[in-house]
C-alpha cells in the first residue's frame, strides 16, 4: 500500500551525514502546487497523529508507486532525480488519492467528469493497489493531464536526516473560467474553496482531515501568526508564488475581466519558472544556480548558521550528496530562517542571503565591542 508521508521533512536539518551510518537513499515523490480558478493555492492538513509532518499544511502528493507510475532509475543514477513521466504520475494519482481531485482529460479535451461516488469509490480501490490508477482512468476514458504539469523545484532531504525524499514539485492551474463545463472533481473543490473549511474524504479517514484555498499571502500570514504549520519547502514556494499571484481581481470585474487578471498573473509566474537568470544580486548573479530555472532547480537544505535567537539559518543552493558534480544546484540568492522543535517547524521565513549574513556580522561585531570595554 502507498505510503503517504513522502511530502518533504527537514526536521533537524544538517549539513552532515549521521558519523559511521551511510545517509538513507531519498525515496522517489511527487507534490503538486494547485492554483485554484482566482490563482488561490491548495493545502491539506496533516493530522496531529500524522508519523510525519504532524498537523502541518502541505501540499497535495506523496510517494511513488512502480505498480501505479512505473519504474524510477535507481538510486545510485542520477536520473532518479530528474523529472519524469513516473512523478508526473504519481503527482496526479496522490493529488486524486488525497483529495478527489482528479487531473485527467476526457475525450472532449476537458476535464473529466465523473460522480462524485464513483470517485471516492474508486480513490479507494487505488489506495489499495486493486486496480492501477491508469487503467482505471482508461475504463472511464481518461488520461491523466500530465502535460500541464510544470516542474517547480526538486528538493532532497539532507543526509543526516532519518527519512529521505526526493521530492519533484510541480505546478498545475486549474481552468481560470467555464467551471459548468470541466470537471465536477473541479466544480466540487472550487465550491468547497468558497467556505472557511472543507474537510474532504482520504482513503483511511485519518491522515488527511482538511482541504482549503487560500491565496499564497493568506497561507504565509497565517503561518506568521502561528495558526498552521508550514515546513519550508512550503513557505518557499508559497513566498515565490505570492510574488506574482498578489491580489483577487477588482470587486465588481466581469467575468471575462478577472479571467483575464487572473491569467496574467499565470503568464508571470509561467515565464518566472522557466526563465534565467533567477537572480538580481551582484553576488547571486556570478553563481552557476542563477544560470538554472526554477523548474530545474533541486535544493537539499544545508544549516549555514544559527542565529542568536535560536533559529536556523539554512542555505539553498547545494542539489544533495546525490547530484554532486552534476552541475545542479538550487538558490543561492535566499535562505530560509526556521525553528525545529519536536519534529516540527515554527516561525519560517524567506529571507535574502546577503542581508541575514550581514546582519549576523553587524551582530558579531557588536558583541566584541561590547566584550573589549569590559
Amino acid at each position: 500500500m502507498t505510503s503517504k508521508v513522502a511530502h518533504y521533512s527537514i526536521a533537524g536539518v544538517s549539513g552532515d551525514k549521521p558519523k559511521g551510518k551511510p545517509p538513507m537513499n531519498p525515496r522517489p515523490s511527487s507534490s503538486i502546487i494547485l492554483l485554484s480558478p482566482t490563482n488561490q493555492v491548495l493545502l491539506v492538513h496533516r493530522v496531529k497523529t500524522s508519523s510525519a509532518f504532524a498537523s502541518a499544511h502541505v501540499f497535495p502528493g506523496g510517494n511513488l508507486s512502480e505498480f501505479h507510475d512505473g519504474a524510477v532509475p535507481p538510486p545510485d543514477d542520477p536520473a532518479r532525480h530528474q523529472d519524469g513521466r513516473p512523478y508526473r504520475l504519481g503527482a496526479v494519482r496522490e493529488t486524486f488519492e488525497e483529495t478527489g481531485v482528479l487531473l485527467a482529460r476526457g475525450a472532449d479535451g476537458g476535464l473529466l467528469s465523473l460522480p462524485a461516488a464513483e470517485r471516492d469509490a474508486a480513490r479507494k480501490r487505488i489506495y489499495a493497489n486493486e486496480i492501477s490508477f491508469e487503467e482505471w482512468l482508461k475504463s472511464v476514458g481518461g488520461e491523466p493531464d500530465l502535460e500541464n504539469l510544470h516542474p517547480f523545484t526538486r528538493w532532497i532531504t539532507p543526509p543526516a536526516t532519518p527519512k529521505r525524499f526526493t521530492t519533484q514539485m510541480y505546478l498545475y492551474m486549474l481552468p481560470l473560467s467555464g467551471l459548468e463545463s470541466t470537471s465536477h472533481a473541479t466544480s466540487d473543490i472550487t465550491a468547497a474553496a468558497s467556505q472557511a473549511e472543507a474537510v474532504l474524504p482520504t482513503p483511511d479517514g485519518t491522515e488527511i482531515t482538511t482541504s482549503v484555498f487560500e491565496d499564497a499571502s493568506t497561507w504565509l500570514a497565517r503561518q506568521k501568526r502561528g495558526e498552521v504549520i508550514l515546513f519550508p519547502p512550503q513557505a518557499f514556494l508559497l513566498t515565490l508564488v505570492s510574488q506574482h499571484c498578489t491580489e483577487p481581481a477588482p470587486t465588481g470585474s466581469s467575468e471575462t475581466a478577472a479571467a483575464q487578471h487572473y491569467e496574467a498573473q499565470r503568464r508571470g509566474l509561467l515565464e518566472f519558472l522557466y526563465k534565467t537568470p533567477t537572480a538580481t544580486h551582484p553576488k547571486a548573479l556570478k553563481q552557476a544556480t542563477s544560470q538554472i530555472s526554477w523548474a530545474d532547480k533541486v535544493i537539499s537544505p544545508v544549516t549555514a548558521l544559527v542565529l542568536p535567537d535560536g533559529r536556523a539559518v539554512l542555505s539553498l543552493e547545494r542539489p544533495g550528496p546525490e547530484l554532486k558534480g552534476t552541475g545542479r544546484g538550487g538558490d543561492w540568492e535566499r535562505v530560509v530562517l526556521v525553528r525545529f522543535a519536536k519534529g516540527t517547524a515554527t516561525e519560517v521565513e524567506v529571507r535574502d542571503r546577503e542581508e541575514v549574513f550581514a546582519e549576523q556580522r553587524h551582530t558579531e561585531r557588536s558583541e566584541k565591542e561590547k566584550e573589549a570595554k569590559l
